[in-house]
């Protein structure tokens, strides 16, 4: 493998607070330079601690705690940098006073949220064509004596989530209009996908820390981050590496897992109309309780990107015995709504005490979706879920014929 030279690779400073706006600001720059040497910061004092790393280009948003960026743009242009160092200033004011109070210190561009994406990356070519020709960017090997365990031991923490499973380019194509972003038809596009529900919901309960309630679907998810910051985070998700699962081995399990979510939710959904209790939170619920497994198989891609090799048996070994713990880590770090999570973990058990009617639902609906179609229903019945829901043999034959009929046609 060749070696990189990273002398001349342009070193990016991107300060911002919301953690999934700054990362679509990493995926940003990283697909405009692959190379680019990232210094990323949370908040204005880190971000000027970060000066020292003397950086050829700054991202920063205005809103920053601790220092503001227009504070950190004010002492980068103090310090006399030359040659003078490009700084793009992001904000959510855009009225006039705020315009003027910025252009005595020169940004390079002041950008307003919700950003427009495509004049970010304008940008971001004409500032980064300084530093010569990007170099190729291969995914670095694994360290000597990695094995697949430790790696993917180290990932659990990390890992970026599932696969995409839809075409976002074209959902967001389908839904744009004359008059703008369609929320509506983007989710209907995008509502089986579980990596883009959780990204958005996670996003969406970050963005809205001071407002009330939590989000729990994906529609209040849209609704609350808006039509542009929708289709940017959106965008961004596909941007990232092993967005698509490209080994037909793992490719395969991720259907598998996929339709068991799909099947999950439905039955939720389908339940949860019968019982009058919430039937998109029980669809979210069901759609996102594979997400481990699928994050499981995107890491496992790269593995095989990374140089390793997977042997017969290795995949079905990983998902056992790191599935679990996947999906549990992401909803952690993601900080899903407990109300969500609850559900979720109601899908494979119930717990000891009282259930609530979307727990018993819940677990009711994915001993159906695990049920084989020709399979008898008197197992299912005597379940304690059913019994509690006092759902008989009769009207969990109803059900079956009701789930059956919304699931999607492949």
């Amino acid at each position: 493998m060749t070696a990189v030279d990273t002398s001349a690779a342009p070193k990016v400073l991107i300060a911002e607070a919301d953690p999934w706006m700054r990362e679509l600001l990493v995926q940003t720059v990283l697909s405009v330079r692959c190379d680019a040497q990232l210094t990323v910061c949370a908040d204005g004092l880190e971000a000027l601690t970060g000066l020292g790393q003397t950086p050829d280009l700054i991202l920063a948003t205005w809103e920053l705690p601790g220092l503001d960026g227009l504070e950190l743009l004010r002492r980068v242009r103090q310090r006399r940098m030359q040659p003078v160092v490009p700084f793009i200033l992001l904000s959510a004011r855009s009225d006039g006073a705020s315009v003027r109070e910025v252009l005595p210190f020169s940004p390079s561009a002041y950008l307003t949220k919700p950003l427009n994406m495509d004049s970010l990356k304008q940008r971001l070519n004409a500032l980064m064509q300084a530093f010569g020709q990007e170099m190729a960017c291969e995914v670095p090997p694994l360290r000597p004596g990695m094995t697949l365990h430790k790696f993917l031991e180290g990932r659990r923490a990390s890992t970026d989530g599932g696969p995409l499973l839809a075409d976002v380019q074209v959902a967001v194509k389908r839904s744009l209009n004359p008059h703008g972003l369609n929320l509506k038809v983007l989710e209907e596009e995008l509502r089986t996908d579980p990596q883009i529900t959780a990204v958005l919901i996670a996003a969406a309960n970050s963005a809205a820390q001071h407002r009330d309630g939590m989000v729990q679907t994906l529609m209040q998810a849209l609704l609350t981050l808006g039509t542009t910051q929708s289709m940017n985070l959106v965008l961004g998700l596909a941007l990232k590496r092993s967005a698509k699962l490209s080994d037909p081995a793992l490719a395969e399990h991720a259907e598998r897992y996929w339709k068991a979510a799909l099947h999950t939710a439905e039955y939720g959904r389908t339940l949860a109309r019968q019982l009058e209790i919430d039937q998109e939170r029980c669809y979210c619920a069901g759609l996102l309780h594979c997400l481990g497994d699928l994050a499981l198989l995107r890491c496992l891609q790269e593995w095989l990107l990374a140089g390793g090799t997977l042997e017969e048996g290795q995949i079905a070994k990983a998902l056992d015995e790191f599935g679990a713990a996947y999906g549990s880590a992401l909803r952690t770090r993601w900080r899903l709504p407990l109300e969500l999570r609850e559900l979720i973990a109601a899908v494979y058990q119930l717990g000891g005490g009282v259930y609530s009617r979307d727990e018993l639902a819940m677990n009711l609906a994915a001993q159906m979706a695990r049920l084989p179609a020709d399979a008898g229903l008197e197992g299912v019945a005597d379940s304690k879920s059913a019994r509690l829901l006092k759902m008989a043999v009769s009207d969990l034959g109803r059900l079956r014929l009701r789930g059956q009929a919304a699931m999607p046609v492949s």
